[in-house]
């Protein structure tokens, strides 16, 4: 329920933003202390007094308004709010947010508030697919605003694809999961592998691969945001440190294995690092010189399987041991087979093939892998992909307990 709950509706320009009158009503039955900010361009499409009735409270639209200023400045309604909701949330809208704007009231209030965020994008398909926007989003999701929808179907402008917003019961059921958070993970503890490793040749060159981190950390803060205790292992990235996780920074495979020994005994282990498969025997003490002859030999050797090793550990095995399989080519088929030869539960498939843009990008398309099949997911934001397996774990535990 969200009785007590305090909001901010803020209802920016789309003729999605009739739906934002549902949504006001239904948030009022639900018990929730709700104040409206509504901008010039969703005047156009609803009224001051149409909020203003469902709500029960002033509807705010002027930044330089002395009397509101004096009555409930844009620093209170940025910080009275528990969620502050965009819906609908314009293309143009979106960009103001993801460039820290602030010329009038709406945006004035998200760039002082310090509360979470969540938006529900609305508008025209190839709006929605353009670059621009594409990027702005990822820029969102990484501050840490949340986005619920679009969903795909026919649109307003008479063009059928995604741009539509979300339906109000799933806004509601978005707003529900961020102030009513979901701690069914609560009492388990869970490890989670991230990023690369650099296996050094010399002390200024090593062996490393493509990958950014930013699928480790959101599960392992997904994973916290449940309410287990978890621990991440994190080879070297750019990454913010997810929230309420303890994080353990790594540079080989060999200090990963070591640092995941440690952590044990844990319920669950994700092995979402892409480990490096080898090392080279007998790093350099001193930088490698180039010289006129031929280039040095690199003597490698495999590295330590990781995720073998968990899904292995006898009596310290994880309850559930899932692992990530970046593939290129017949990327199902080797996924299972990988999940088989290394002893994990689950195994994530993810096709990393040049153009996929996976390795360092904003989106990831999976397939989790069991004894049951092959599941296919949506393309979704690595965040997204977070959620969804921590729900899927939480399920589990739930069946087995």
């Amino acid at each position: 329920m969200l009785s007590g709950k305090r909001l901010l509706l803020i209802v920016s320009g789309g003729i999605a933003a009739y739906k934002s009158l549902d949504l006001v009503r239904r948030l009022k039955e639900r018990g929730s202390e709700l104040r409206c900010i509504l901008t010039s361009g969703g005047a156009q499409f609803v009224t001051p007094l149409s909020l203003s009735s469902l709500s029960g409270e002033k509807v705010y639209r002027d930044l330089f308004s002395l009397t509101d200023e004096s009555e409930m400045g844009h620093i209170r309604l940025a910080r009275d709010a528990d969620l502050i909701v965009v819906a609908p949330a314009s293309a143009d809208f979106l960009a103001k947010m993801a460039g820290g704007l602030a010329g009038d009231l709406a945006t004035a209030v998200l760039l002082a508030s310090e509360r979470p965020v969540l938006v529900a994008p609305a508008m025209n398909a190839a709006m929605w697919r353009h670059a621009a926007t594409r990027r702005n989003i990822a820029l969102l999701e990484e501050q840490g605003v949340r986005r619920v929808g679009p969903e795909a179907g026919d649109l307003a402008c008479g063009e059928v694809g995604e741009g539509r917003m979300a339906e109000v019961p799933d806004i509601m059921a978005a707003i529900e999961e961020i102030l009513v958070p979901d701690t069914s993970l609560s009492g388990h503890r869970a490890l989670v592998t991230s990023g690369p490793t650099h296996e050094p040749i010399d002390p200024v060159r090593y062996i490393a691969n493509h990958s950014s981190g930013k699928q480790g950390h959101a599960i392992a803060g997904a994973l916290a945001g449940m309410g287990a205790e978890t621990t991440l292992v994190s080879g070297p990235t750019s990454q913010p440190d997810p929230e309420g996780v303890d994080v353990q920074r790594v540079e080989t495979a060999a200090q990963m294995l070591t640092a995941c020994q440690s952590a044990l005994p844990v319920d669950v282990a994700v092995c979402a690092a892409a480990v490096g498969d080898w090392k080279v025997n007998g790093a350099a003490e001193s930088k490698l010189k180039k010289t006129s002859g031929a280039p040095p030999i690199l003597a490698l050797s495999e590295n330590p399987d990781i995720l073998a090793s968990l899904g292995q550990a006898g009596n310290l095995r994880p309850a559930l041991v899932v692992g990530f399989a970046a593939e290129t080519e017949n990327v199902v088929e080797q996924a299972g087979a990988k999940r088989k030869a290394k002893g994990c539960d689950w195994m994530l498939a993810n096709d990393v093939s040049a153009g996929t843009g996976t390795f360092g990008g904003d989106e990831n398309t999976v397939q989790l892998i069991n004894n049951e099949g092959a599941e296919d997911w949506p393309t979704m934001t690595k965040p997204q992909v977070a959620e969804r397996l921590a729900r899927r774990i939480a399920d589990y535990f739930s069946h087995a307990a």
